[in-house]
């Protein structure tokens, strides 16, 4: 079975894979990636415009594929109660129309950050700033520098296209 992811970031890749290997065991996954444009903004302030860049990027994978699922991962950062946290939405679209949507964790992040951000920063070049490292929202990412490592950006993405995937693993309960 296909599936196509709607970026070339080996994170969101390689956390749909494992993704749809976790749920699916028995099934051959092959995976390929596009560049689909998000349609939002290079750093998404709030849950809503983050899951309209997950959106369009699931949808703009699906049509430019013959997948039988594809993918759209977004980050951004969104305020809860004056705390603004990084967090990422998953969208998953199948052939048929079916759609899936849930989020990775909410990590806290530093107001420090949230001035650079609202300055026009975006986190993982922030993040490459403040902890001396280069391209790492390809690799760890902000989960994982501000985790030491204990949760990765991949591991958060894991856990979300999963989530996302309880609709077409529990489709009966999702009907209207």
């Amino acid at each position: 079975m296909k599936i196509a992811v709607g970026s070339t970031n080996p994170v969101k890749i390689n956390a749909t894979k494992i993704a749809f290997e976790k749920v699916w065991p028995k099934k051959k996954w092959q995976v390929m990636s596009l560049e689909i444009l998000s349609g939002v903004s290079s750093q998404p302030k709030s849950d809503t415009e983050s899951i309209k860049g997950a959106t369009n990027r699931a949808k703009g994978a699906l049509l430019k594929s013959k997948a039988d699922f594809a993918v759209g991962i977004e980050g951004g950062i969104t305020k809860i109660e004056n705390i603004w946290f990084d967090t990422a939405w998953m969208v998953v679209i199948n052939k048929k129309g079916t759609k899936g949507v849930a989020s990775s964790i909410n990590m806290p992040t530093p107001p420090s950050f949230i001035k650079k951000v609202q300055a026009g920063m975006e986190i993982g070049h922030l993040d490459d700033e403040v902890f001396k490292r280069k391209n790492s929202k390809h690799q760890e990412g902000h989960y994982g520098l501000m985790t030491k490592g204990l949760i990765t950006r991949q591991d958060g993405y894991i856990h979300g296209v999963i989530s996302a995937l309880t609709v077409f693993m529990h489709s009966q309960l999702f009907k209207k």
